[in-house]
């Protein structure tokens, strides 16, 4: 019934079969073998309708399947819509690869995708559309900036975390040490800008990525670029370390407006600077100096070098155990305006004007007033030890509590003198025994043994002479720091020495029963004695 021609084209000979009618043809075609083409309705229906007299009639046509790829406008994508055979051939891979390359697809073409999509075209009814992704484009992937990786902890953060008590509560003043390095130190560890990674479409065009921000290492004081790694930033000093912009800085000296709940206690491995006040209940603590340009106020200073205070130290007598409530204790020396219930301890100590109600301590001197002629005012309180202490007012009228002990420190030294006499005396008593130890080897008939034993007992006899000299010069430099403490022992009164103060000096007593003009008061002929000033 149905033939084909060399064009592919499906023939039907009307005078062979006398088909009734359009439906017949279309249900006959769809049962032969010729099934699976293009019937072309639109002749059959024509042909019964014009009553024509054509003996052969185009009713169906062969066509193999057909891909066309499609490119959005971006040229990111690429879409292949595959027609389905009608009647004729599968598209092949080899095929369908050259309409890729026809279609200019040069990038972003996988061939997993095109077997997927020619896989479809077993299973689609013939002269469907299937569609599925040929080739994508890569967007480019911008650079990453920069990165500073900072490896030490800074002031800022350890603001951040407050220490816990042993109750388990936060202590909101109390941050910890403050952070401290040392030379060589790598602070920053800077790892470079990266370009970012080109993008491409899938017809080859190349997308150019942006970089990331190229930032510069920056080295503040008391930093350096490491010379063995560009990508390190050392510290060259001693300090605090502290975040500036794209880098960092180390402080020898730390500086801050005021040590406050907001800063926390100051615990620093260098010296400190308080431009201004430091709070009730706030402590500093440096190994170097501490310098305060303000007052301090039931604080607590602890120093390895020396304290300064440019204004005042206030405290008050604690109800609970009446101790002090403002400490200052220095290694170095201390040198304050004025100071009012405070404990303070130094080497020397320097109160400019006036101090009242202080328990202080100085290794050596103890100056209230200017330098050239001291006539600044101390009553109340005690004085635990001084070698000199130079004031122009001590007391005063109300009659205050006031005790002064001066070379308090010849008690150790009496003391370290008692131990070497007692440990000379051992010493003398072992060479006695050697001694006699001795003279008994010389009676040995043994020449051999005897000459043993004597080498013996003379390496002992040598160790323990040595010690014995030792201790005499350790007792003969004891002697003259005792002779020197107690000869600059002195309390220097410049204005007036007030009734009711009781002064020590060494293990002497004296308690004034009037008051006195401008006097020294020292030890001479191991009393007290009080000398007026002639001039």
């Amino acid at each position: 019934m149905f033939k084909l021609d060399h064009n592919g084209n499906v023939l039907l000979d009307i005078n062979a079969t006398a088909p009734p009618s359009a439906a017949f043809v279309i249900e006959a075609l769809e049962k032969s073998t010729f099934c699976d083409c293009k019937i072309d309705l639109d002749a059959i229906n024509n042909f019964f309708k014009s009553e024509s007299s054509e003996s052969i009639l185009i009713v169906a046509s062969k066509h193999d399947a057909a891909l066309e790829v499609v490119i959005n406008d971006d040229k990111m994508l690429a879409v292949g819509e595959l027609t389905t055979a009608q009647g004729g051939k599968l598209l092949s891979l080899d095929v369908a690869k050259k309409q890729l390359v026809k279609a200019g697809i040069v990038r972003g073409y996988k061939q997993v995708f095109l077997e997927q999509l020619l896989q479809k075209q077993l299973k689609a009814p013939a002269g469907t559309v299937v569609k599925g992704v040929l080739a994508k484009g890569r967007l480019p992937s911008d650079g990453l900036a920069t990165k500073l990786t900072t490896t030490v902890k800074t002031l800022k953060d350890r603001l951040k975390t407050p220490k816990l008590k042993e109750d388990g509560n936060v202590d909101m003043r109390d941050f910890g040490k403050l952070a401290s390095v040392e030379p060589g130190t790598v602070l920053i560890r800077q790892q470079p800008a990266t370009p970012g990674k080109e993008g491409f479409t899938v017809t080859g065009e190349i997308l150019a990525p942006k970089p990331g921000d190229n930032k510069q290492l920056v080295a503040g004081e008391g930093t350096e670029i490491s010379k063995s790694n560009p990508m390190e930033l050392v510290s060259t000093i001693s300090g605090v370390p502290v975040e500036i912009n794209n880098g960092m800085r180390v402080d020898d000296i730390f500086t801050i407006a005021d040590v406050n709940v907001k800063s926390g206690h100051i615990d620093f491995e260098g010296s400190v600077i308080v431009t201004r006040n430091i709070d009730p209940g706030m402590r500093v603590t440096a190994k170097g100096d501490i310098t305060i340009f303000g007052t301090v106020e039931s604080g607590e200073l602890t120093a390895g070098g020396n304290i300064t205070v440019k204004q005042g130290i206030i405290g008050h007598q604690k109800p609970e155990d009446k101790s002090l409530s403002c400490k200052l204790v220095s290694a170095g020396d201390i040198h304050v305006s004025h100071s009012q219930y405070c404990y303070i301890e130094a080497t020397n100590i320097f109160i400019e004007r006036q101090t009242s109600h202080c328990i202080m301590k100085a290794k050596r001197l103890l100056q209230v007033g200017q330098t050239d002629l001291p006539k600044g005012k101390i009553f109340g309180g005690e004085i635990l030890d001084a070698t000199t202490l130079i004031a122009g007012e001590v007391g005063n009228e109300s009659g205050a509590k006031m005790v002064i002990n001066l070379a308090t420190s010849g008690a150790e030294i009496t003391a370290d003198t008692d131990n070497c006499f007692k440990d000379l005396a051992k010493t003398d008593q072992q060479l006695d025994t050697l001694q006699n130890a001795l003279e008994k080897a010389d009676q040995v008939k043994d020449t051999e043994k005897k000459n043993q034993l004597i080498a013996k007992i003379g390496a002992t006899q040598l160790h323990y002479c040595q010690q014995a000299e030792q201790l005499e010069k350790r007792l003969s430099t004891l002697d003259h720091d005792l002779h020197d403490l107690l000869s600059d022992a002195n309390l220097a009164v410049n204005a007036i020495l007030h009734s009711g103060v009781e002064i020590h000096i060494f293990d002497k007593v004296l308690k004034t029963t009037r008051n006195y003009p401008p006097c020294n008061v020292r030890l001479q002929n191991n009393k007290i004695e009080i000398e007026f000033k002639t001039s």
